[in-house]
């Protein structure tokens, strides 16, 4: 037994041996010599204490190989899901669970669009070459370096990374602001099902006279609608990837600031992943020098600063995707109705590679308004062709170029040229500079419509409601620039209109900025990084008192005893706060979601009220339901009686207490926000138990909720609620000293698991801390943990 017993330990030891020796060859490499091809003098890589590397070359091209590569070694298989999500592949490694994800993306056009778009772009463009260069450096690493772990788990075979993918990537992120597939199904179904006395809580300036007979749905239309809504979310969420969702930005003048500088301060809200979406590095040559937060195969920053300027982004949520119903000849059903006219749709065949299956042949087709998108679904597809109009694929949209010149942008002008080529998605350029300009842009080619056409419901593709005249010129787009109020916000609410024209979108709750704008329009505060920080890191909001208040009468009638009495005016008394002692908070989003239920569930049907829940137009409904005591939505249509508000809040606040007392305990004292409230940062495969202990991070307390400052937010839904977005980096930059702004990343700058950046920054983020993002030689030298030399390849 003595000699079996140390047969098995060497055995055990052995295996923990190799496997640690195999893990270690997995790990990216910081420091030391390697050759790289097409160099043309060495570049010096120097990393800080969180992994960040801080680029120095000779020259642009050089610079930009340097960073494909060291990118490609953090977040090479981020890259690898990111492409094959875009481009309708993830079945070949995932499996057929991922066939109907691959289906939706090759419907979209994504993968077509990028394919001919790279056949356009000019080669000899400095943005294109800084891209090849870019890629070139990621090639490399993937030539030449061991596979990521995920690689050798799910079976990945290598294969270059082009200009096509990164392409399609950035058609990804455009299709992620998208909320027309969450939003107008279920709006065009209770306008069509329910009628116009429904629709008054979504306040969507509805103008049934500008509708012009609408192709009826027939009921496996609506099905496969609420199947499209339904994938379009899952699709999302299945891959475990970043999805854009809305984001605070704001520029101070200097004669709000304590430094009379210019301060920038933004925090993008996006789902939370393993790996982050950005990754940092410094950039240098003895001609430009940039700090960088950048996406998956894109050289390009999406928010930088320099000594000179410095920007971020937000959603625009301009509504530049529409659904068109499409009146199919009866006589030969590749036909549709296009202003009188029958018109051939276009078809094309696709293939998907299935891992353990057999290779699917798709047909897709296309009309004159662009993808008929219920081909995702296949043979549940319905009746009526659902054809979607998309700017992304309607535009020029020279977004290469745009990025390129954002990232050089150190006056007004330049930033807003830079901006204006920027077609879709819509976003917000919040910009600072050293000079003391600030500006905005919303960025987007804002399509026109006929009049009386309201892109909230599906459109008729047989009358002229689906025509696009045109676009507005940029000149019409919102923007501001030096206003004299001294600062500008941007927290993806509905915006003025330069020109006044409408510009529909799904905008957030004006909430957030309207207590951004209270605490920035305060003239006795001058600003710094510091109280900057306490801004973005609020967890305050007024939302739960414009909901409450018409209620608060049912809700304390609803009460059975003094206990429940007592939590009525805890809500009655709450400011709002969303933090991690809070019991109102708690409180509060469970009974959100009772009452959800209560109204709106009877009418909608299990389908359609789970889609609703994860659009923007509920939030902005839900005041308006508690307001309105007359609303048809408080009859409960299962029962024989005519239900009034305060039966629907008595029944909603029964259901709260029942629910947070089977969940978090009989007594309410202990139902702490920090209970309720969870945040884990999930990796592609942490999705499957127990790889989830393996890779994912996580769960943390989390303070902050839906709509709040520190943006950090769950879905309306049943209590525990899980974290999906929040600030995915908070940034402060002073332009009186921009060589010590402040950061955070939510995870860690690696993507690589078991390295010592892959969670790092985890906990730092989650309690509210800020790290200097280190630009200055002497800082950058003081902090430098290693160096990675890269030479030419002789």
């Amino acid at each position: 037994m003595k000699r079996s017993l140390t047969v098995l330990a060497i055995a055990v030891a052995a295996i923990a041996g190799g496997a640690a020796w195999y893990l270690h060859g997995k790990q990216p490499q910081r420091d030391g010599e390697l050759a790289l091809a097409n160099l043309q003098a060495a570049v010096s890589v120097r990393y800080d204490e969180r992994g960040v590397p801080h680029i120095q070359a000779q020259n642009q091209t050089d610079m930009y190989r340097a960073l494909g590569f060291v990118h490609a070694q953090d977040r090479l298989f981020q890259m690898e899901m990111l492409r094959r999500l875009a481009r309708g592949e993830l079945a070949e490694i995932l499996g057929t669970k991922l066939v109907d994800s691959d289906r939706l993306f090759r419907t979209l056009g994504i993968r077509e669009h990028a394919d001919r778009y790279a056949q356009q772009v000019d080669l000899n463009s400095p943005a294109v070459q800084a891209l090849q260069a870019y890629l070139d450096g990621v090639n490399q690493y993937q030539d030449t370096r061991p596979a990521p772990l995920e690689f050798d788990l799910l079976g990945i075979e290598k294969r270059p990374f082009t200009v096509e993918d990164t392409l399609s990537v950035a058609g990804y992120m455009a299709y992620s602001f998208a909320a027309a597939f969450r939003t107008e199904p279920v709006l065009t179904h209770i306008r069509d099902q329910l009628g116009a006395d429904y629709l008054k809580i979504f306040d969507l300036g509805w103008h049934p006279d500008g509708v012009i007979d609408p192709p009826p749905l027939a009921a496996e239309d609506w099905q496969a609608l609420n199947s499209i809504a339904r994938l379009s979310q899952q699709a999302l969420v299945d891959a475990g990837l970043p999805q854009f969702e809305g984001s605070n930005a704001w520029a101070i003048a200097g004669s709000h600031t304590r430094s009379g500088q210019p301060l920038l301060a933004g925090d993008p809200h996006i789902r939370f992943a393993v790996p982050a979406v950005w990754y940092e590095a410094q950039l240098s040559t003895p001609d430009f020098e940039l700090y960088g937060h950048h996406q998956a195969l894109n050289p390009y920053a999406s928010l930088g600063h320099n000594r000179q300027f410095a920007w971020s982004l937000t959603m625009f949520q301009n509504d530049d995707l529409d659904l068109i119903a499409e009146k199919v000849n009866p006589d030969n059903p590749n036909q549709v109705q296009i202003n009188g006219q029958w018109v051939d749709l276009q078809s094309r065949e696709e293939t998907i590679q299935v891992k353990g299956g057999e290779p699917i042949t798709l047909t897709l087709r296309r009309s004159p308004h662009g993808p008929i998108i219920n081909d995702a679904l296949g043979a549940n597809a319905g009746k009526t062709p659902i054809a979607m109009w998309w700017a992304f694929l309607e535009t020029e949209n020279p977004v290469l170029d745009a990025f390129y010149q954002l990232n050089r942008a150190d006056t007004l002008d330049k930033a807003r040229s830079a901006a204006e080529k920027i077609h879709a998605p819509g976003l917000n350029v919040v910009w600072a500079n050293a000079a003391g300009d600030i500006g905005w842009w919303a960025a987007a080619k804002l399509p026109q419509r006929p009049a009386g056409v309201n892109p909230a419901f599906i459109l008729d593709g047989s009358s002229h409601e689906a025509d696009k005249p045109g676009f507005l010129p940029f000149t019409a787009n919102p923007q501001e620039e030096n206003p004299a109020r001294g600062y500008i916000i941007s927290a993806n609410y509905q915006p003025l209109s330069a020109s006044g024209a409408a510009i529909p979108g799904y905008y957030n709750l004006a909430d957030r900025g309207q207590r951004l704008n209270d605490r920035l329009s305060q003239a006795d505060v001058k600003w710094d990084l510091h109280n900057s920080q306490a801004l973005q890191l609020e967890t305050g909001t007024g939302y739960p008192a414009r909901l409450l208040q018409p209620v608060l009468t049912d809700l304390r009638n609803a009460a059975a005893d003094d206990n429940e009495r007592a939590l009525v005016e805890q809500l009655a008394t709450w400011n709002g706060d969303h933090n991690l002692d809070s019991v109102a908070a708690t409180l509060f989003n469970q009974l959100t979601y009772q009452l959800t239920d209560a109204a709106l569930r009877d009418e909608l049907g299990d389908a359609f009220f789970d889609n609703l829940l994860y659009t923007r137009v509920l939030d902005s409904a839900l005041p308006r339901l508690t307001a309105d005591a007359a609303s048809p939505w408080w009859d409960d249509r299962n029962t024989e009686a005519t239900e009034t508000r305060a039966d629907i809040v008595k029944k909603a606040w029964q259901a709260t207490l029942a629910h947070l007392r089977a969940t978090l305990g009989d007594d309410p004292a202990t139902w702490a926000w920090s209970r309720a409230h969870l945040l884990t940062h999930g990796h592609p495969l942490g999705q499957a138990k127990p790889l989830d202990k393996l890779f994912n991070v996580g769960p943390f307390a989390a303070p902050g909720g839906h709509e709040v400052p520190n943006n950090l937010s769950h879905r309306i839904g049943p209590a525990p609620w899980q974290v999906v977005y929040g600030p995915s980096t908070r940034r402060l930059i002073d332009l009186a000293d921009p060589e010590h702004s402040l950061g955070i990343n939510p995870v860690g700058q690696s993507g690589v698991p078991f390295d010592r950046h892959y969670a790092d920054q985890a906990e730092a983020y989650i309690e509210g801390q800020y790290l200097p993002q280190h630009y200055s030689e002497e800082d950058v030298r003081a902090n430098t943990r290693s160096t990675l030399h890269l030479v030419p390849a002789h």
